[in-house]
């Protein structure tokens, strides 16, 4: 089943600590409620591109989803973009803008499940495991916010 999902976070910062913060996966689990494992598994280039992460996400609903990320795109410190592999299998991407101290945070995750009792529970539960998205998304721009020691003055 196939997902696309588009999230904002608006914070009082500047983009450069807000860019490093994501940038930095291997520091989620500290301020992410959710992210159970960020681990760098092959570094990439000097930039990052070709760097292979490790993910494992848990919301509030009982289940896990693992999957690894190869970054195939990063562009300081506007993009990072990231093709996924495993439970979920697609593209992720962040574009960061900042406009007079504002940095606006924009996350594109166009995936597709692929664990059979994902798929097979799909027509019932899609809005569930929409919901579950969005609250993992709501809890990372707290947290970065939190972080950060920044405003957060919008989330969607």
């Amino acid at each position: 089943m196939e997902y696309s999902f588009l999230t904002t976070w608006l914070l009082r910062s500047p983009r450069e600590p807000v860019w490093d913060a994501i940038y930095d996966e291997a520091a989620w689990p500290e301020w992410w409620r959710g992210v159970e494992v960020a681990e760098e598994v092959r570094p990439g280039n000097d930039a990052g591109v070709g760097t292979i992460s490790r993910m494992v996400w848990r919301s509030l609903l009982p289940y896990r989803v693992e999957f690894h990320v190869t970054a195939t795109k990063i562009e300081y410190p506007a993009l990072m973009e990231g093709q996924a592999t495993g439970d979920l299998e697609g593209v992720g991407r962040w574009r960061l803008y900042e406009q007079e101290g504002v940095t606006a945070v924009l996350y594109e995750w166009n995936v597709a499940t692929t664990k059979p009792w994902m798929n097979r529970m799909a027509p019932l539960l899609r809005p569930v495991f929409e919901w579950n998205h969005d609250w993992v998304m709501r809890r990372g721009g707290e947290g970065i916010a939190e972080r950060l020691g920044c405003e957060l003055l919008a989330l969607d």
